[in-house]
């Protein structure tokens, strides 16, 4: 793994274990308006493309958009207040941020989940650790665009010559060759190895320690 002076993070499923939380306020949204819920293994296969389109995948086959359109402003207002429920950082997590931060890396988080979530999530579990944390709004595209990541490089003053993403999904494999980063895919998040090499995944980790241990390579 080469050194890289610049990382940047996806959120979900890669520095913060999210699923739990996610899982609750869909099936919230969906039972209020007298909708199948989910089990949280569906959940976690519709991730990673935003939640609206969480919810449009969550929702019954062949619903109409006034419906749909219900289901995600409940989950909305749920999530907003309840984001940070169980929401946890993955086991080494904070600690491989602090390394890489006392190191002098430029880090920035990029996640398609609403701005204010990861404002409120980025505050509480990392500090000053990471500086830029861009999240869904009406003024970028969602990943697997490259816009998050370029609008990240830009506000760090940081070139994508020595920068590298950091994700667990096919989308964020997507996201960085649209960047024209290189990827590193963890292992603990929400996809299992065997769906992320069939993805094109080259550069694979098991723990967040490897990521630092590779900068000193």
């Amino acid at each position: 793994m080469n050194s890289h002076n610049t990382f940047v993070f996806d959120l979900d499923g890669t520095l913060l274990n999210t699923l739990h939380d996610l899982a609750n306020s869909t099936n919230h949204a969906l039972r209020c308006c007298s909708l199948k819920e989910r089990e949280e293994d569906e959940i976690r296969e519709f991730v990673g493309n935003g939640v609206r389109k969480l919810i449009e995948r969550a929702v019954p086959s062949g619903t109409d958009e006034a419906l749909t359109d219900k289901v995600f402003e409940i989950f909305r207002k749920h999530y907003i207040r309840h984001s940070l429920d169980s929401t946890c950082p993955y086991p080494g997590i904070v600690d491989m941020l602090a390394s890489l931060h006392e190191a002098g890396k430029k880090m920035a988080i990029v996640s398609n989940k609403l701005q204010p979530a990861v404002t409120d999530l980025c505050e509480r579990f990392f500090g000053d650790s990471v500086s830029v944390a861009i999240g869904e709004r009406p003024d970028m595209a969602r990943k697997p665009a490259p816009d998050m990541v370029l609008a990240a490089l830009k506000a760090l003053d940081a070139g994508a010559g020595d920068a590298v993403y950091v994700g667990d999904s096919e989308v964020d494999l997507l996201t960085a060759r649209n960047a024209g980063l290189p990827c590193i895919s963890v292992l603990w998040g929400f996809r299992d190895k065997e769906f992320l090499l069939r993805h094109g995944a080259c550069t694979l980790v098991a723990s967040p320690q490897e990521i630092v241990r590779g900068c000193s390579e």
